[in-house]
């Protein structure tokens, strides 16, 4: 497995994702649909840019690394996706935050093909995207996982195979959701704090030093300081994340009090023009809602 096809170079995290396989030895062709600068360094290194995804069929493997479902279909089923010239055996690699249902949809196409579809999401951030450090949790039978391994440590510290296709999707899904469910729940302390009149500061060295601290809550902390990147996710992304949760929650009848609470905060937030800023953001939102002064300065919409 050496020629990598690669579908959204681009991104934040996709761009470290085909650096580490370019500097791991392995042969990137790759698409560009927006942000061709992008990935100027990566040509520059060897990469090959393709005309259309469907080139990329003829790979050993296939790696996407899209915003969710809707692009992962587009890029393997359209008239120019992946699937349109698929070669029999090939291994597709879907690291993006799909739905588990269309996961499990497309795998059963891709199967009528001989064509298998790994689903391996991601966690951490764009900084570990580019040391190679990033953790994966993979859906895929234990054949095709021991065969997709190497690949797959190319740009991963920590590989877990969670369980069958779209077991990777599911668990990705859930860890958000916990996320999530940090980030908002800090942000909406910080605002009854600044209103009650106390010290938020003092919350953080309080939490800091107890069970409840988590890497999340220490990001959402930084922007007491005017920092607002310490969690580089989109929060129009997060808030399609818990969308798929609460949906997931739904399709096996289980109530979502929380989730749905979670995913109402996060489109709250996007709603008052916060969307395309990062998830600390949130705090910016409260503000606005509440009045509260909760970061140094005002932070308004960019």
């Amino acid at each position: 497995m050496k020629h990598i096809g690669f579908i959204g170079a681009s991104g934040l995290m996709g761009h470290g994702i085909a650096k580490n396989l370019l500097a791991k030895g392995f042969a990137v062709s790759l698409t560009v649909h927006r942000n061709p600068e992008g990935v100027a360094d990566l040509l520059a290194l060897g990469a090959r840019l393709v005309g259309s995804a469907a080139e990329l069929g003829a790979c050993d493997a296939v790696i996407l690394c899209v915003t969710g479902s809707p692009q992962v279909e587009a890029v393997l089923l359209g008239s120019e996706g992946v699937l349109s010239q698929a070669r029999a055996g090939l291994i597709i690699i879907d690291t993006s935050t799909s739905e588990p249902e269309s996961t499990r949809r497309i795998a059963a196409l891709c199967a009528q093909r001989d064509i298998i579809l790994v689903d391996a999401p991601l966690t951490r951030t764009p900084v570990e995207a580019e040391l190679g450090k990033l953790n994966t949790m993979v859906g895929a039978s234990p054949e095709v996982f021991a065969q997709i391994r190497v690949l797959l440590s190319a740009y991963c510290e920590n590989i877990f195979h969670v369980g069958g296709p779209s077991a990777g999707h599911i668990i990705k899904l859930l860890n958000n959701f916990v996320a999530q469910a940090i980030a908002t729940a800090t942000a909406e302390a910080f605002a009854v704090g600044a209103k009650a009149g106390v010290d938020v500061s003092q919350l953080v060295n309080v939490v800091s030093a107890g069970a409840v601290n988590s890497g999340i809550f220490q990001a959402m902390a930084k922007t007491l300081n005017g920092d607002f990147t310490g969690l580089k996710f989109e929060l129009d992304n997060a808030r399609k994340d818990l969308r798929y949760y609460t949906h997931l929650a739904e399709m096996v009848n289980v109530p979502s009090f929380m989730g749905e609470a979670v995913h109402q905060s996060l489109a709250t937030a996007s709603a008052l023009g916060y969307g395309k800023q990062f998830v600390p953001a949130l705090i910016s939102a409260q503000e606005k809602l509440t009045g509260a002064q909760i970061a140094p300065l005002p932070t308004p919409v960019k």
